[in-house]
């Protein structure tokens, strides 16, 4: 699936507001650009989407069945 279809997808599910799906979907793009960025910005791009997967914390703890 590649980011294009994985947008779609996001979209068709009402899925946009899971912010593990959006992670998902950057982590996707990037991947797609890697061969065109140099190593530092994909690096720092990498590092960027990974520390706002940390910042999501354990927020579904409680509510695994609504949002999984």
């Amino acid at each position: 699936m590649d980011s294009k279809e994985l947008a779609q997808y996001l979209e068709s599910t009402n899925s946009i507001t899971k912010p593990w799906l959006l992670v998902q979907l950057r982590l996707k793009k990037l991947q797609e650009r890697q061969a065109n960025i140099s190593e530092d910005t994909y690096a720092n791009e990498l590092a960027d989407i990974h520390q706002d997967l940390m910042n999501l914390g354990e927020w579904w703890r409680g509510i695994e069945e609504e949002v999984f």
